[in-house]
């Protein structure tokens, strides 16, 4: 395995042009739903941070990730009744400041579970405000798409962060924490 590709592709990901994860990605429900979390970098950072954070605190790696997922759906069904509370996109925002600050803590921090059910209810209450209007005869492809894309970005954050154990230890994951809080920041002030 080929090590320096790693940071390349962190690079690349990073610097690709960000795309606001609204209505209009067009397509049917599932196609929607699967493009929906990659298309805007609040969801797609905090999917992967939950990964990361996973990587490396633990013991049983589909908890986490099944218990988002699981919220997530949970608000995705209130956000498509129209049942949104106030702050949502402000939790979506705060979700990536906090995770990126839990992955940079690198260890088990107690209260982690209950505080990311918040962030995937106010993710899922975001996903189902936001669902395109031309897919709402197909909304159970949709939310499949969601819960599928949601699922492997926690998977592909977990597989980073057992990788970044390996290359740079403690020093990168704080790093990367570090940037995923500080897009966090920029996305709470904008």
């Amino acid at each position: 395995m080929c090590r320096s590709n790693f940071p390349v592709g962190l690079i690349l990901a990073l610097i690709a042009g960000p795309v606001l994860a609204h209505p209009g990605h067009g397509g049917d429900g599932l196609g929607a739903g699967l493009l929906h979390p990659l298309l805007g970098w609040d969801h797609l950072l905090a999917m992967l941070a939950v990964g990361l954070y996973t990587a490396r605190t633990s013991a049983a790696p589909w908890r986490m990730p099944v218990t988002f997922v699981a919220a997530m759906l949970a608000g995705t069904g209130l956000g498509a009744a129209g049942i949104v509370w106030p702050g949502v996109e402000t939790g979506v925002a705060a979700s990536v400041l906090v995770l990126g600050l839990m992955v940079a803590a690198t260890m088990r921090l107690p209260g982690a579970l209950p505080l990311v059910v918040l962030f995937a209810l106010c993710h899922g209450a975001a996903h189902g405000v936001e669902m395109p209007a031309d897919v709402a005869q197909s909304a159970e492809l949709f939310v499949l798409g969601l819960a599928l894309v949601t699922a492997l970005l926690h998977a592909v954050g977990y597989v980073v962060g057992r990788q970044m154990a390996g290359l740079g230890g403690r020093t990168l994951e704080r790093g990367v924490g570090g940037a995923l809080a500080l897009a966090g920041m920029v996305m709470l002030a904008t």
